[in-house]
Order: structure tokens, then C-alpha cells, then sequence
């Protein structure tokens, strides 16, 4: 197809592919309001040694994934929930948490959803405590000097998960287009051997119109 034929396509049917990308936008920003919201909270817990050594720092970050491995457990979880006196089952809450440790900075995150963000920054808080409690009664049966603490440097923020409003009506109205110049190109493809004007009969065979035969006229009613 030429230049001036992909025009005339726009011309004629460009309205179906605007329609249809409006119509999946819009369609996206409706479901993304009626969907259930949901809140992330973060916290970090700093992962601290008793003394400077190269051994000891070497071990404790090895340790570190087990560190997030005795946090992340029904025992832990339903230790939060008797703090806060929430009414959830110690698997339900232990699937809705993630525990990660990072050896590059030496420290555990800890990340919590749940549909309200202030129940969620109070989770993410008392677990990352339960966490330096644990080391604290770890530390008491070891020497000073092979301590390793657990410290919270900042108290937990909650930030909107999901849904993503502006990537899903951003994706709707790109799938709509998509699928609005599927649909021109299958009409096109459907009408391309119909010949509608004696212009395109002279373009697609090449010759020169000598004449039109018109269409026969109506009968205005019945004959006797």
C-alpha cells in the first residue's frame, strides 16, 4: 500500500481505532476504581557487629538468610498478632509478608500488604522488633566481642501496591489501539476486491473507463 492509501484508511475508519483504545482506557480506569486497594509497608532493619573483623562479618552475612528464614515463620506471625490483638490466621498473615536479607548493606527488609496501610506499617513495625528482640536474646548467650545486633533505623512507611491507575489505563488504551487496527485491517482485507468507483476499476486493471452502465432505476409500483 502507498502513503496516500494508508491516509485514506485512516480517513475512512481511523474513528474505530480511537474508539476502541477509549473504550479499553476507560474500561481499565473503571476496574482499577472498583478494585480492592492495596498497601505496601517497608522497613529495614540494620544487621550490626560487636567488633570490626573480617571473620566476623564474613560469618554474618552467610547468616543473614537464615536470620530472615527464623523471622519468617507462623511462630513469628502469631506472635504479631497476639501484639496487636488482629483477628487473622498466623498463615494467612505469614503468606502476606516477604523477608529479605540484603548482605550488601547488611541489613533485612522486611515488607508488609495489607489493605489498610496503617495496619500494615504496624505489622512491618512490631515483626521488625520481634526481630531485635530475637537478637538480643541470642547476643546474651554469646561473648561480647562475637555479638551481632539488630537495629531499626527508620519506622515503617506504607506506599499504594496496587492497583497501578496510571499503568493499567496506560496498557488499556495501548491494547485498544492494538486491537482497533486489527479490526481496520481485517474490513480492509474483507473489501479488497470490491471495486466501488470507476477510478479504482481504471488503478486496479490499468485501462481506461470508456464507459459506466447505470444502475437500473426502481420500480415505483406494481403493474396492473
Amino acid at each position: 500500500m502507498r502513503i496516500q492509501e494508508y491516509l485514506r484508511v485512516l480517513r475512512r475508519r481511523g474513528w474505530i481505532i480511537m474508539l476502541a483504545g477509549v473504550i479499553t482506557a476507560a474500561s481499565a480506569f473503571v476496574f482499577s476504581q472498583v478494585q480492592t486497594r492495596i498497601y505496601r509497608s517497608s522497613i529495614v532493619v540494620s544487621i550490626q557487629l560487636a567488633r570490626p573483623d573480617l571473620s566476623l562479618t564474613q560469618s554474618a552475612k552467610q547468616l543473614l538468610r537464615s536470620y530472615a528464614n527464623v523471622m519468617l515463620s507462623e511462630k513469628r506471625a502469631s506472635a504479631v498478632i497476639q501484639t496487636l490483638g488482629l483477628y487473622m490466621d498466623p498463615r494467612d498473615l505469614k503468606g502476606n509478608v516477604k523477608i529479605v536479607a540484603d548482605d550488601s548493606i547488611m541489613a533485612i527488609k522486611i515488607d508488609v500488604d495489607d489493605a489498610d496501610g496503617e495496619v500494615a506499617n504496624q505489622i512491618a513495625n512490631t515483626w521488625a522488633q520481634l526481630l531485635v528482640q530475637w537478637r538480643d536474646e541470642q547476643n546474651a548467650r554469646q561473648d561480647k566481642e562475637d555479638r551481632v545486633f539488630a537495629e531499626i533505623i527508620d519506622l515503617a512507611s506504607y506506599r499504594l501496591l496496587r492497583p497501578k491507575m496510571s499503568i493499567n489505563v496506560a496498557a488499556g488504551g495501548i491494547l485498544g489501539l492494538a486491537m482497533g487496527i486489527v479490526v481496520v485491517l481485517v474490513l480492509e482485507w474483507l473489501e479488497a476486491g470490491v471495486l466501488r468507483d470507476p477510478s479504482t476499476v481504471e488503478a486496479e486493471a490499468g485501462l481506461t473507463l470508456i464507459g459506466v452502465i447505470p444502475p437500473a432505476p426502481k420500480a415505483s409500483g406494481s403493474r396492473p
